[in-house]
């Protein structure tokens, strides 16, 4: 036996045993003497033989040397195919894998190297596509310390000797063109990892996938609905300004309402029932709970496998185009929630992918999120970072996608994040700052700007970390926007103490202003708030029933007219009065009766009122829109204050955060003259009791409060009263 022939013969017995590690070494077409020797492996064939491409005409026979490893020779150079002859006499014909290039360029394998690669999607993963004009799907993933990589699916009956892949040594990338794959083919990579262990990996980079519990990737085709949101992308910039009235309905696509046979609506069924619920109720956004492909329906989308892949429980992506398309017709817009911060142990996902620590980082006390159970990403590995910057990109590009609200940024940002001494790793500097993951979240943001315009990022983020919305280019970490976590705290803590000890709380409402212009604010009642016993948001206003309706009302009312953009979880607006149940639909059956009626009705012209007046939140984001009235009457527990537009106009608003009504309540206003009392919370449209100013308000130029004129008012009981001058 000569040297070439047992060099054969050992990585034989590797394609035998699953080892094989340099495939095209073996299998495909191969110089020899008197023409060109091919290998195939086809385990379980009676017969192989050599055919043409275009009309399967024989081109030679070939001999089974092995257990499936048949070997021929074609006479004269050119193209080839296989024509294999299975057990019942069924034969096949199909060109050879491994007679094929490669399939990624080099510059593409640059791009990733160096985490730069933007549209991974369009490139890695599973691609359907054609070479040498043979159409099948490219498919390609990273693993640099695999053993062995192969692509399996129901087309090879999952075993991994089949289809080995090549390694690309300069990236770490494996890859392989299978001929006459389409898209819908079920998928993985068995990778047999560095560790010895051999397992079925879920494609980092599928585009679609199985419907949870299965496990698989899906070949996804390329992209190609037709969008009819051209004049809503041409103008979104300037709905997501910071003078633009920007009201986000929060909404977990699997509980918000159920079809006819009490399943979940599907993208198109939501395309359908949301879309117009939410253009009713006057919210300019929906915000979607992440709706990448996760194993786990109880983590609400929050601990996400597939960062490419819309979720396959509510339809294919080109379903969620669909939804995408019908929002922006209907002049919504739609936020993702997008999780970077961790993603979960499951044997089929990212977790030690090539026998490695390969997407998080290997210390645990870097590497595992002891409150969620979770793995932390690696984003000191450029090629971890790319693959995330890429997913933003791809939801926002393919998707049309206008923001992503980004989840956990205070748990990227802090190297000791609910961590105790000791449990925690500092930077290079020995600080707590997580250096690396502040260069992620600057270069999404810039990424984003660049790429798609328009489009904003939100972050959820609840400490003091200073410039999350501030530019990249003045230190700061380039958010458009960021959740208002201690207004939510302060406010929700106010509003559940009895009205009979809140002057003793008034702080807890006022503070609020002194940070409010920080930053970029959105207003947060969000999924949190009402979930893991904190009880609905009904549920946390003290006293009897008529109170609890009468808090609600003023509370809601208080945060659309306070400075920021809003966010309100589906329920609320209901008056829901048990927490958020993932499993179930929202109890839509409250509206028939009135009081849950009326607040839907509250919150429905709340957002009309927002939009349709500048002084409500053209100066959200600006000191000069903001001034008090009264902030420190305690005692009476009555707060008051204006809203200035960018052109002078005012608009005042007025709570009395007791049961007791307050007449003849004399306040300081802008100016004299008429004001309409344009909302009144106690409103009998509302479920209140008809205490007001009946409709009008007549101020004197007797100054007050540091305000020109005054008036005197009657304060209905736990309520809010928005007015505005009537130019009489």
């Amino acid at each position: 036996m000569t040297v070439h022939d047992d060099i054969l013969s050992s990585a034989a017995a590797a394609l035998f045993e699953g080892r094989l590690d340099d495939p095209f070494a073996l299998l495909g077409p191969h110089a020899s003497k008197g023409g060109t020797l091919v290998r195939t492996f086809q385990p379980g064939a009676e017969k192989v033989e050599l055919v043409t491409r275009k009309k399967a005409a024989k081109r030679g026979t070939m001999e089974e040397v092995g257990p499936g490893l048949f070997v021929g020779k074609l006479g004269r150079k050119g193209d080839y195919a296989l024509r294999v002859t299975w057990p019942g006499g069924v034969q096949q014909v199909t060109e050879d894998p491994y007679s094929f290039g490669t399939v990624l360029s080099d510059y593409d394998l640059h791009l990733f190297a160096e985490g730069r690669h933007l549209e991974l999607a369009k490139v890695f993963g599973a691609q359907p596509t054609e070479m040498d004009g043979v159409p099948g799907v490219a498919f390609s993933v990273w693993a640099p310390n695999a053993r062995r990589v192969s692509v399996v699916g129901e087309f090879n009956t999952w075993d991994g000797r089949r289809h080995p892949m090549r390694l690309r040594h300069s990236a770490g990338v494996w890859e392989l063109f299978i001929p006459r794959l389409a898209a819908g083919e079920l998928y993985k990579f068995e990778v047999a990892g560095q560790d010895g262990n051999v397992v079925q990996k879920a494609d980092p980079l599928a585009r679609a996938t199985e419907v949870p519990p299965g496990t698989a990737s899906i070949v996804a085709p390329k992209p190609d609905f037709t969008w009819s949101d051209d004049d809503w992308m041409a103008g979104r910039a300037a709905r997501h300004a910071p003078d633009a009235p920007i009201s986000v309905y929060e909404v977990h696509a699997g509980s918000w309402m159920a079809d006819e046979d009490g399943n979940p609506l599907d993208w198109r069924g939501m395309a359908d029932k949301l879309v117009s619920y939410v253009k009713e109720m006057g919210f300019t956004h929906v915000e979607l709970l992440p709706i990448m492909e996760h194993p786990f329906g109880g983590s609400w989308g929050y601990q996400p496998l597939s960062q490419f892949a819309p979720s396959a429980r509510f339809g294919d992506p080109s379903d969620f185009a669909f939804f995408v398309d019908s929002c922006h017709q209907a002049g919504i817009g739609v936020i993702l929630d997008w999780v970077p911060a961790h993603f979960p142990t499951d044997a089929h996902g990212l977790a030690h992918f090539d026998g490695t620590h390969l997407y998080e980082h290997a210390d645990p006390k870097e590497g595992f999120h002891q409150d969620w159970n979770t793995l932390i990403y690696n984003l000191g590995r450029q090629e971890v970072s790319g693959f995330l910057l890429a997913s933003a990109i791809w939801w926002l590009e393919a998707f049309h996608i206008d923001g992503l609200r980004v989840d956990a940024v205070a748990s990227m940002l802090y190297r000791d994040y609910s961590r105790e001494a000791g449990e925690w790793v500092p930077n290079v500097h020995g600080g707590r700052e997580n250096l690396e993951s502040v260069a992620f979240l600057k270069a999404m943001n810039e990424a984003v700007a660049e790429c798609c315009p328009g489009a904003i990022t939100v972050a959820e983020e609840s400490t003091a970390w200073p410039g999350v919305t501030a530019p990249v280019s003045e230190g700061g970490l380039g958010f458009n926007y960021k959740w208002n976590m201690g207004w939510m705290h302060d406010t929700l803590q106010y509003i559940e103490h009895d009205p009979v000890h809140r002057k003793w709380h008034h702080g807890e409402l006022t503070f609020p202003m002194v940070y409010a212009y920080s930053e970029k604010y959105v207003l947060p009642i969000s999924h949190d708030e009402v979930v893991h016993g904190k009880g609905s948001l009904w549920n946390k206003m003290p006293g009897d029933r008529w109170r609890k309706f009468a808090n609600l009302r003023a509370y809601l009312a208080f945060m659309w007219t306070h400075p920021g953009k809003k966010l309100l979880f589906m329920g609320c607006e209901l008056g829901m009065e048990t927490e958020w149940n993932h499993d179930a639909p929202l109890p839509w059956h409250l509206l028939e009766q009135s009081e849950h009626a009326a607040v839907q009705r509250l919150l429905r012209d709340l957002n009309r009122l927002y939009a349709d007046e500048p002084p409500l939140h053209a100066r959200d984001c600006n000191p000069g829109g903001f001034q008090w009235i009264v902030g420190d009457d305690a005692q009476n527990s009555v707060f008051s204050f204006v809203r200035w537009g960018e052109g002078g106009e005012p608009m005042v608003v007025a709570l009395n955060m007791t049961p007791t009504p307050l007449h003849d309540y004399r306040m300081g206003l802008p100016r004299a003259g008429k004001w309409s009392e344009v909302l009144n919370t106690d409103a009998q449209d509302y479920g209140g009791g008809n205490i007001g100013n009946s409709g009008t308000v007549e101020a004197q130029e007797e100054g007050m409060h540091d305000q020109p004129a005054s008036a005197s008012l009657t304060l209905p009981p736990l309520g809010a009263l928005v007015l505005s001058p009537t130019g009489d």
